[in-house]
Parts: C-alpha cells; sequence; structure tokens
C-alpha cells in the first residue's frame, strides 16, 4: 500500500501544484521520486507530529492541498487535538495518512499498534474516514480525498497487500464496493483484511453457505443504502474489522442498525478484543490470536448461521 501511495501522491502534485507532501520523518527514500520532481513541495517536519498537523492545517487553509504521512499511531492519538481544533474545526483540507494502521506492525508492539484510530477519529465532525482494501484503492482513495473540500483520514496498510482488483477501481465515498454476491450471509469488510473475508466466503460456499461480500472503504459516512439492504435481506450480517471490537467499523454499524431497525438479519462482530497485545508476532501471528484469520471467521459464522 505505502508503494502505491508514494506513486500516486507524485502523480497528483505531477497534476495538480498545490498538493504538498508532509512526512513525520518517515518515508525518505519512499519518496525520492517525489522529492526529484517537487523538491519544495516536501516537508519532512520530523518527530514532531502534532507540529506537522498543525502546518497542514496552516497550509490548507491558504489554499494548499496538503497531505500528511507517517505511521498511524503518531498521526493520530499523539496528535488528536491538533486533528480537532486545527483541522477539523476549521474544515481545513488536509489529507491525514496514516500507515501501518492495526496490526500491520504487531511485531513491533503496542506502541505501533492501532486498534483506537477509527473510534476517535469518527468522533469528530466533518472528518471522512477511508479504509483501503488494497493498492488500488489507496490509489482511487487519493483521488477522491483530493475532490473533498474538508479533511479526511486515509487509513492504510503497510506492504505485501495482494491486489484485488485489476485496475483502479470506480470509487465514491460512502458507497460500499460489492466484491462478491451470497444471499444467505453478508461479510462487510473493511481495510486490508479484505482478503481473510473473501476466504472466508469461500470456506462457507464450501460449507453450503452463501455468502455476499461487501468493501465497506468508507466508515464515515456510511453506506446507508446498502446497509439497509443486507439488514433486510439476509439471515445474518457481519462486520470485520482489524480494529478494536470498541467504537470502530462495527460499532458504527450497529449503532446505524440500532436507530434504523429493527431488521430480520442479526449483526455479528469481528475485531481486536479489548486488551493489549504483549506477545511478539508478525500481522499473520496477531491475525489468528483475534480471531482474524479466514478460518476462524468462517467457523464462527457457520456457528451463529446455524442458531
Amino acid at each position: 500500500m505505502r508503494n502505491a501511495f508514494a506513486d500516486e501522491i507524485t502523480k497528483l502534485a505531477d497534476a495538480d501544484p498545490r498538493v504538498v507532501l508532509l512526512s513525520g520523518d518517515i518515508g525518505n527514500r519512499l519518496f525520492n521520486t517525489f522529492k526529484e520532481h517537487h523538491p519544495d513541495r516536501f516537508l519532512n517536519c520530523g518527530v514532531a507530529e502534532a507540529n506537522m498537523i498543525g502546518v497542514g492545517a496552516g497550509m490548507g487553509l491558504s489554499g494548499l492541498r496538503p497531505v500528511t504521512y507517517t505511521i498511524t499511531t503518531f498521526v493520530t492519538s499523539r496528535c488528536y487535538e491538533q486533528i480537532k481544533l486545527d483541522v477539523c474545526y476549521h474544515k481545513a483540507p488536509v489529507i491525514i495518512t496514516g500507515v501501518g494502521a492495526g496490526l500491520s506492525y504487531a511485531s513491533l508492539g503496542p506502541t505501533h499498534h492501532s486498534f483506537e484510530d477509527i473510534a476517535s477519529l469518527r468522533a469528530l465532525p466533518g472528518l471522512t474516514i477511508l479504509c483501503p482494501a488494497d493498492p488500488w484503492e489507496v490509489r482511487a482513495a487519493l483521488r477522491a480525498a483530493l475532490k473533498l473540500n474538508g479533511p479526511v483520514y486515509l487509513r492504510l496498510g503497510k506492504k505485501g497487500e495482494p491486489p484485488l482488483h485489476a485496475d483502479v477501481p470506480e470509487f465514491e465515498i460512502g458507497r460500499a464496493l460489492v466484491m462478491r454476491e451470497g444471499t444467505d450471509v453478508a461479510l462487510l469488510s473493511t481495510g486490508n483484511i479484505l482478503p481473510n473475508v473473501l476466504a472466508a466466503a469461500e470456506l462457507l460456499q464450501a460449507a453450503g453457505i452463501s455468502a455476499g461480500v461487501l468493501n465497506f472503504h468508507t466508515v464515515k459516512p456510511l453506506d446507508q443504502e446498502r446497509l439497509q439492504q443486507v439488514f433486510g435481506g439476509t439471515k445474518l450480517v457481519a462486520t470485520i474489522e482489524e480494529h478494536s471490537l470498541i467504537g470502530g467499523f462495527g460499532s458504527a454499524v450497529a449503532e446505524w442498525a440500532a436507530d434504523q431497525g429493527p431488521f430480520p438479519a442479526r449483526l455479528v462482530r469481528f475485531g481486536i478484543p479489548d486488551r493489549f497485545i504483549h506477545e511478539a508476532g508478525n500481522q499473520k501471528y496477531a491475525r489468528k490470536k483475534a480471531g482474524l484469520s479466514a478460518e476462524a471467521i468462517a467457523e464462527r459464522i457457520k456457528e451463529q448461521f446455524h442458531k
């Protein structure tokens, strides 16, 4: 994802002289091409992420289109006040990019785990939250974000995410993508956990359960029309995310369903339990421990479906 981001932001800057890239002391080699093309539009703000957000807000309010980039936990938790008051309060058109969200940096421990970012940020008025699922969607999300005249949080994985599209998909903020049709259960996925969700749907199909998969690349605003369809037309709806079970995508869907229901469908949520991860391990290991492997998703869906 980060390579796709670097390439796409360079192309967008080539086409739009307002685009400025601010880095929080990472990605220096990653952005070599950007710096070669636009040396006066790349700023390494150092290990001063809160200041980076403030600088970005000032640029956005001065007619530029700043994009900030650093590790997710450092650009969200560390900068919450600046995101709230400098960016969102003023409706500044800043794209706040967090790389390595969720369990992407699982092996580096809790300092680099980002399970709470969606929960905290979706409470901020006017902030759009985008969680692309593959490198192609990163490109599409960047393009769409630049067309908005307001703040955006772009939540990325890190590297090695498989492409799920053959090219840049049709991408509309607030409109989910149907990745697989199904009639029995609806699996609603957000972010780069989508490959596991698609694999789980295959396992369910082999077990005689028709599972549709929808890609909610936009967590805020939610695709309410699509939610109305799946809650009204299936037996079971599941949300799957690489985020805490508290306050994330699944919580947003549950809140919507509580306000709009009752519905015939039941809701089951998959996410990271409410505890820190003290063990060392890579992303695949951490996902398995959190019940986010394809096998674990499929088994729990089967149990719920046959209740």
